[in-house]
């Protein structure tokens, strides 16, 4: 089997957030697949609403073009709301997959209606937008927020890691879900610990995400260059987006 190398992007600049990343999806790679986890060098700590992730995007596209340019097999876009998703992939060769989508398709597979904890009240509406556009929108049971800031997984305490549990255990004794999905790529080194104790699948987008680009790319499935995905035109950008085409 060749060797695969797979870009997973942080789309925020916390680079204790990239490392937690990074981890969660080594945790879960092929022998045959490298993780190179990176982040924007300019941007924000962290990803909260619409105006950050219209920040976000233009560090994912950023690094999508590098990546490109070293030749790597896919990428990941580990946030929660899929920043610039389908920009994307029109600016790459290898296929792209973001953390929210994955881990939906993923609950589909081993449940028939999942619920997402996540963590502020005001990212609900996000999720709620791509439940939508992904076409899960009748799969998903219930979402909950467990009204901390995307930092606060950061900061040591494990007040927010306590607090996903709590909220995971409450979707699981209300919702009546099958399944559970972490809405933060900070929540990724959860997933397994928490699907023990709770004793159904609950599912971390990012290494759904390793796995999906590991699959597209063994089948020898790209990113289709014929439509809407094709890269972009060649147009003449000024200032600081000069570089990304």
């Amino acid at each position: 089997m060749q060797k695969q190398i797979i870009q997973v992007i942080n789309p925020n600049t916390s680079w204790g957030m990239t490392e937690t990343i990074a981890t969660a999806a080594r945790a879960v790679a092929s022998p045959m697949t490298e993780i190179v986890a990176v982040s924007p060098s300019q941007g924000l700590p962290s990803i909260e609403g619409h105006f950050d992730e219209a920040i976000a995007t233009v560090g994912v596209l950023e690094q999508i073009k590098l990546g490109r340019e070293q030749g790597v097999s896919g990428h990941v876009i580990a946030c929660f709301g899929d920043p610039g998703l389908l920009a994307a992939r029109e600016l790459a060769n290898g296929p792209v997959v973001g953390i929210a989508e994955a881990a939906m398709h993923m609950a589909t597979l081993v449940a028939t209606r999942f619920s997402i904890v996540t963590t502020l009240p005001r990212t609900l509406v996000i999720a709620r937008h791509l439940l939508r556009q992904y076409g899960f929108e009748h799969h998903c049971a219930a979402l909950h927020a467990i009204d901390l800031p995307v930092l606060a997984l950061e900061d040591g305490s494990g007040m927010a890691q306590e607090k996903v549990r709590a909220r995971c255990i409450q979707a699981k004794r209300e919702d009546g879900s099958g399944a559970i999905v972490l809405g933060c790529g900070g929540m990724a080194t959860l997933a397994q610990e928490l699907t023990h104790e709770l004793g159904l699948p609950v599912i971390d987008g990012v290494g759904a995400a390793v796995k999906m680009v590991e699959s597209l790319v063994a089948l020898g499935l790209s990113t289709s260059k014929h439509g809407d995905l094709d890269y972009p035109r060649r147009k003449a950008a000024t200032g600081v987006f000069q570089h990304l085409n």
